[in-house]
């Protein structure tokens, strides 16, 4: 995670973006601190990367990178305000020991990549490429399967899709999403890939339901998404509601803020 020392809405890159929004800087620090100490409280190691002066959306650590098995692809933005931020965390894992692949293509990390299960799921339509799909399958040998974004307000795929929990054994996984962000054709590829998908509403999606993140039991989650949250509690899962509006501003949410370490 990176803590929110200069976050701020000073361009608008997403519909959720507006010029001259007024951030509570003081609302976001504690927010993104209540987020960090649910972690730690539910078992969960926090390591934090130092925010830098001029990128206010570094907090957003899930987007600079992806992480499985210890092995890291990089991030390289489609904004020019986010592309200093790619270096930063690149330092970041080096320091940490990591190797660090660096994507030819466009890529936003754990924004448009989504482990799941014996896949890795990955979305285009408004900031990954496609090209970048392929440098993923290559670079970690696992299929990865494209999904078409289409609506603007969910223009990353960990904004309308999370995965619940994984089966190490048979490779199985649960996800949640929202059809309503994908094209037809990528419906109809999860629908078969995950037939029994929890399906959320449009209104839980607005409010950042899915931009959540599993441990596999407890699931991180905007508390305004109730019936999500309702959803989730009927599967067996201990939903543990982290108010993150202030960052909603800038378009991001829990996952948004989380950069998960797969070693």
């Amino acid at each position: 995670m990176c803590e929110p020392r200069h976050f701020d809405v000073r361009y608008a890159i997403n519909p959720w973006m507006r010029e001259g929004t007024q951030v509570d800087t003081t609302l976001a620090a504690r927010q993104w601190e209540t987020l960090a100490a649910a972690y730690r409280a539910h078992g969960h190691t926090v390591e934090t990367v130092p925010p830098v002066p001029g990128l206010p959306d570094m907090v957003f650590a899930a987007n600079s990178a992806l992480v499985v098995n210890g092995r890291v692809f990089g991030s390289r933005f489609h904004a020019p305000q986010r592309r200093p931020e790619s270096t930063e965390y690149e330092t970041w894992f080096k320091a940490a020991g990591y190797d660090v692949y660096r994507p030819e293509a466009l890529c936003e990390g754990e924004g448009d990549l989504v482990p799941a299960g014996r896949y890795v799921l990955a979305g285009t339509g408004f900031r990954t490429s496609r090209a970048a799909h392929d440098e993923v399958q290559e670079y970690f040998g696992v299929p990865t399967i494209g999904l078409q974004l289409v609506d603007p307000y969910f223009y990353h795929l960990d904004t309308a899709l999370f995965v619940l929990s994984e089966d190490p054994a048979t490779g199985d996984a649960e996800i949640a999403y929202y059809p309503g962000a994908f094209s037809s054709g990528s419906r109809e590829v999860l629908r078969r890939l995950f037939p029994g998908a929890l399906l959320a509403t449009r209104d839980d999606a607005m409010a950042f339901g899915l931009n959540s993140v599993s441990d596999g039991r407890h699931v991180f989650v905007a508390p305004p998404a109730t019936a999500l949250i309702d959803q989730l509690a009927a599967r067996g899962y201990v939903p543990v509601p982290v108010d993150l509006s202030e960052f909603h501003k800038a378009g991001g949410g829990i996952k948004c803020c989380t950069q998960e370490i797969r070693s």
